[in-house]
């Protein structure tokens, strides 16, 4: 789950950030509603934590953008207005979720998992193929009904490749996909990270390396 954080407040826009990825869940920052917009035009976003007193474009027309034009995104508006009204105002924007401040990031997680489990979705709540089957939601994988101990990178490769339902994976898709914007795009990482997942998922093996072009999941050759 790739998911994009805007708020102005540098140090909250980063623990929020840090506690995100301690989650598995990839997170950028934006400071202002202008640049949240430009990079949801760039990047394939699952969510945006949207803090609704941004300055540039305001929260509100961030949200109204978003859901006009990324209707695929989810949008979880935060802000310290906590009155009725206020959560009135902000589901009518077009929004999926609302969440004051302050907040437990624990909170904010299932907020996001528990949308990322809606209908309409590009993927399914739950992923199963060749014997493997992906829950999102717990964070569990099972082979052939035995668990499957997976980091979070690992986890996360993992969704992106069974996510593409037997089509071919680049690894900058990858990086794109299960890392972040911070992402050193020379870096070996996908490499190890697909050698340590092959020997955690076993034999025969799922993952098949397509030369010269990137990684595919699907039943053993």
């Amino acid at each position: 789950m790739r998911v994009l954080v805007v708020e102005d407040e540098t140090y909250l826009a980063e623990a929020i950030r840090d506690g995100l990825r301690l989650e598995a869940i990839a997170a950028d920052l934006a400071h202002d509603g202008q640049t949240a917009l430009d990079l949801v035009d760039l990047n394939d976003y699952d969510a945006v934590v949207l803090d609704r007193d941004v300055p540039v474009v305001h929260g509100d027309e961030v949200a109204r953008r978003l859901t006009s034009a990324h209707p695929d995104v989810r949008v979880i508006m935060v802000t310290a207005a906590a009155t009725l009204d206020d959560k009135v105002s902000g589901f009518g924007l077009g929004t999926d979720d609302y969440l004051t401040k302050p907040f437990e990031m624990r909170e904010l997680v299932l907020r996001l998992r528990a949308l990322a489990r809606r209908p309409g979705r590009h993927t399914p709540p739950v992923l199963e193929a060749a014997g493997v089957r992906l829950d999102p939601f717990r964070r569990e994988v099972h082979r052939d009904g035995h668990y499957v101990a997976l980091t979070r990178k690992q986890f996360a490769v993992l969704r992106v490749l069974m996510a593409a339902d037997g089509g071919v994976v680049s690894a900058e898709d990858l990086l794109e996909q299960a890392w972040d914007e911070a992402a050193d795009p020379f870096t070996n990482a996908v490499r190890i990270t697909i050698s340590t997942l092959r020997k955690r998922l076993g034999s025969p093996g799922v993952i098949h390396t397509v030369a010269g072009v990137g990684y595919r999941f699907g039943e053993p050759a």
